[in-house]
């Protein structure tokens, strides 16, 4: 009897053993789905190493039937989060076969699936384009309140008022209206509406059959042209862009003024948008734009003067603008595709040689190491939502360009930092390839997967989902220019870059949140905002960080509640979908 209760007791600690190794593990997927040939990657986490005999499936989602079955990768851990996790992949690229699925893994008889996805041709275009194309619409600052506001707005410390009607509010819980914010800090400031209104065209003319096929091009034309209408009202009679319409917080439509920024909402009369603040991607947009056959409130003729104007008076008044008096690489790559988008819709040697020059001080700037400098200085240029912007800017350049010498050194530079960013992400284990970076910090150059929380800015960091999309833009666009063939490893090295980066934000991160509002499982609390505003489908949260409190960015955060801090990862900010735009666009090029 002693001997069958010790054989007893053995058997049960040997379950509940069992059980505490494969406790609870997690299978983190890109929720949306992925396109049949593009690399496909699940995460699984767990918190004691599997067998390496241990094999995934992906099923049938609604019949359970098993498809595809391989062994799981090697264990990973990512020490710097300190999850107290292993992760492995699950790489199901091989399998192409279009429909709905679950990733599923049994351990100890328990069988656990994933989120469920599906595989299709073209799919992140072909379903979320739409609706980003809804969010913005709705993110139109177009209530009566607002109309009646900007149609009649002081300049801050003036008497002169001046119609600003139009535009996006920029965040679920911001109604401002913002070319660029945070230009005081020099080396941080994002493209906001002018980007947004870019990023329409260029996917406008780029898959237009695509779009016409889903029946959004007249939709998404009507929303680039609302934005190329908005910025003409914001085009002063003296040739400079008003920066920001600013609402203070106040739900008071007549505290809004056209304002410069400071830290902590101080505002000051310095609204004159530099090329780095807004200015060169609106010029590069009206410049654009002005190719097309329809218009909106401005002609075509007028947008085209607008964005030459603009140019002209920037070259003069540029630093005069920039805080800190001096241009740095946002500079340089903001006035590169202002200039290569005249010389596109002109063609006039001046702006040919322009292009050239701007595009020679961004080449200048790359280091040995592969990372570009932010100035003359040894600051590494990182950004928190722009930093496939530099690469992106020297492809859309490379469109234009015919000199063999101008393009071998653009593409080599382009070379270096796409090498350098494959590089910085795979130097540690990374096992979902979260896009790393290197950024200057206390002094040091130092790596890292998150943005320093202390920057110049003083006080804003935020997740960095814009940032990860246009890095995959930049892979995918910079990828057909230096791979060589179809098949090209390192084209296929940038591709499975870029998907991990859209599978993050698709829901394929360590918290299982699906960032692209109203698609996948889990999604952020909804967000209210002034005049009926707030988050909409088609909207990206702006996602994970580095811990809080930390201020080299290290660590893992995600937070639903911080007792009013939880924009940091919870708003939707414009950006956000108008790289997303970009990633799937330049995707869905690739199958033209």
């Amino acid at each position: 009897m002693l001997k069958f209760s010790k054989q007893l007791a053995t058997i049960i600690l040997m379950f509940f053993l069992s059980f505490a190794v494969y406790s609870k593990p997690e299978i983190y997927i890109n929720q949306v789905g992925f396109d049949s040939k593009s690399s496909k990657i699940a995460i699984i986490g767990v918190e004691n190493n599997l067998d390496v005999k241990t094999t995934f499936t992906i099923t049938d989602a609604a019949s359970g039937k098993i498809m595809f079955t391989a062994l799981v990768g090697k264990a990973q851990s990512v020490e710097d989060w300190n999850l107290g996790k292993l992760f492995y992949r699950a790489d199901f690229s091989s399998f192409q076969k279009a429909g709905n699925y679950k990733v599923t893994l049994t351990i100890g008889g328990t069988t656990y699936h994933s989120a469920s996805f599906a595989i299709e041709e073209n799919i992140l275009a072909k379903r979320t384009i739409s609706s980003i194309v809804h969010y913005y619409n709705k993110q139109r600052a177009n209530t009566p309140q607002e109309l009646e506001a900007d149609k009649n707005i002081l300049l801050f410390g003036s008497t002169k008022r001046v119609d600003v009607r139009g535009g996006w509010c920029d965040a679920s819980g911001d109604v401002s209206k913002y070319f660029s914010h945070l230009a005081y800090a020099n080396f941080v400031s994002p493209q906001q509406t002018p980007l947004v209104t870019w990023s329409l065209i260029n996917t406008s003319e780029t898959i237009p059959k695509q779009l016409k096929e889903w029946k959004i091009k007249d939709s998404l034309d009507d929303e680039a042209i609302w934005g190329a209408d908005y910025m003409m009202r914001c085009l002063s009679d003296q040739d400079y862009f008003y920066m920001i319409v600013f609402s203070y917080f106040d739900k008071d439509p007549a505290a809004r003024r056209i304002v410069g920024l400071k830290a902590n909402s101080v505002t000051t009369d310095e609204y004159q948008a530099a090329f780095r603040e807004g200015g060169g991607m609106a010029i590069a947009s009206l410049a654009r734009i002005s190719k097309w056959e329809k218009h909106g409130e401005f002609t075509s003729k007028q947008y085209l003067d607008g964005a030459k104007r603009a140019y002209e008076h920037l070259l003069i008044h540029n630093k005069q603008y920039d805080d800190d008096g001096k241009e740095n690489i946002i500079d340089d790559y903001c006035a590169l595709m202002a200039a290569t988008e005249l010389w596109i819709a002109t063609n006039e040697i001046f702006y040919r040689d322009e292009a050239r020059k701007w595009a020679h001080n961004l080449e200048s700037r790359m280091t040995d190491q592969g990372w570009f400098r932010s100035s003359d200085g040894n600051r590494p240029f990182w950004h928190a939502a722009d930093a496939g912007l530099p690469v992106v800017a020297l492809t859309r350049y490379l469109k234009k360009e015919t000199d063999s010498g101008e393009k071998l050194a653009a593409t080599n530079t382009i070379k270096k930092a796409l090498a350098y960013n494959i590089a910085v992400t795979n130097n540690v284990e990374n096992p979902f390839g979260y896009a790393r970076q290197s950024f200057l910090y206390h002094d040091k150059v130092k790596d890292g997967f998150f943005i320093p929380h202390e920057n110049e800015t003083g006080w804003w960091w935020q997740g960095e989902n814009a940032r990860l999309a246009s890095l995959a833009t930049a892979a995918i666009e910079g990828g057909k220019i230096i791979a060589s063939k179809k098949n090209d490893d390192t084209k296929n090295t940038l591709n499975k870059y870029a998907n991990q980066q859209l599978s993050w934000i698709l829901g394929c991160n360590p918290y299982s949140i699906c960032f692209l509002y109203q698609f996948g499982e889990k999604n952020v609390p909804y967000m209210h905002s002034n005049y009926g505003h707030g988050s909409e489908k088609g909207g990206i949260s702006n996602g994970i960080t580095g811990k809080e409190g930390n201020g080299d960015g290290s660590g893992i955060d995600f937070k639903m509640e911080a007792e009013g801090n939880e924009w940091r990862w919870t708003e939707q900010w414009i950006p956000h979908s108008a790289w997303f735009l970009q990633a799937v666009t330049a995707l869905a090029e690739n199958k033209k």
